[in-house]
């Protein structure tokens, strides 16, 4: 599994570009086998949640960034379903409304943090900040932002210091025990076309389409540069990116899983160990409940 992940891994330093991952790539599995796969995953996960609920020293919060159609919500639905929905919690983020507009761009995603002992899954995040707005700049102009009251001054240095909020305040998190994991849904634009065909076709999912999502697609190019820049830049060994093959939904949904599995693994949880004392009074518990 470690081979599995390492592929898809994005870490500090490492030099790729998005047109080296293949979106269909499916590795060994097939998918007739893809449903009983997730069945086991998602046990085994709902088992360590358990013990990340008791032990309270750690939060996991999970990153889902993509391109329109590639999937986010159903992967969220399927590999989320199964855990204990007390211990978690979801985020979609929009576009921002007039009070958060008037704070920084990362105030919005701070409150939506899980605390320790719960996973927090965030449907599009702060990663917005520096994706769309750098496809449109404008949009930067309703931050009010002192100085920048012209897209000319959105300089490589504005988009730096950026990056760098973002580097310190994942980093800020993760030594103070919450986990990132972020994972980029990398879909084809050919297999994005054929989903938009089905959602405008199908009754129960052209709700979902816009028109404005086609017209986002004549920014293909600006937005892979965007994502690609985005990773590099905020990539390090404590929180790196997941490049996830997006066009077979099932294996999307099978590599997320294990992604999450293994990172819960390595933390090693346990069940709190009571103290002498408290056992001991529940032992003398135990005797009067059995003596009733």
């Amino acid at each position: 599994m470690k081979q599995f992940i390492d592929k898809f891994k994005i870490t500090e330093g490492r030099n790729f570009s998005l047109k080296e991952f293949d979106t269909a790539y499916t590795a060994e599995y097939i998918k007739e086998d893809a449903d009983k796969i997730l069945e086991e995953l998602i046990a085994k996960t709902a088992t360590i949640q358990n013990e990340l609920y008791a032990d309270k020293q750690y939060s996991l919060l999970i990153i889902f960034q993509a391109m329109d159609a590639a999937g986010k919500d159903s992967a969220i639905q399927h590999t989320m379903s199964g855990l204990n929905p007390q211990g978690c919690q979801v985020f979609s983020f929009k576009q921002p409304n007039s009070e958060e507009y008037t704070h920084d761009f990362l105030w919005r995603h701070y409150k939506a943090l899980p605390e320790r002992g719960r996973i927090g899954i965030h449907n599009r995040s702060h990663y917005e900040n520096v994706l769309i707005t750098k496809v449109h700049p404008e949009l930067v102009l309703q931050e009010n932002i002192p100085g920048i009251n012209d897209v000319k001054k959105l300089d490589d240095d504005f988009w730096d210091q950026r990056y760098q909020s973002i580097r310190s305040f994942e980093k800020h998190l993760y030594h103070n025990g919450t986990v990132i994991i972020k994972f980029f849904l990398h879909v084809s634009k050919e297999e994005q076309k054929e989903r938009f065909i089905k959602r405008i076709d199908d009754p129960e999912k052209n709700w979902k389409f816009s028109a404005s999502d086609v017209k986002e697609r004549e920014f293909w190019n600006g937005y892979m540069q965007a994502y690609e820049k985005a990773i590099k830049e905020t990539a390090t060994p404590e929180n790196p990116w997941y490049i996830i093959p997006a066009d077979k939904k099932w294996f999307t949904r099978i590599a997320i899983s294990e992604i999450i599995l293994h990172t819960i693994e390595t933390l090693k949880l346990k069940y709190p160990v009571l103290p002498k004392d408290e056992r001991h009074k529940l032992q003398e518990v135990k005797a009067a409940l059995e003596h009733e």
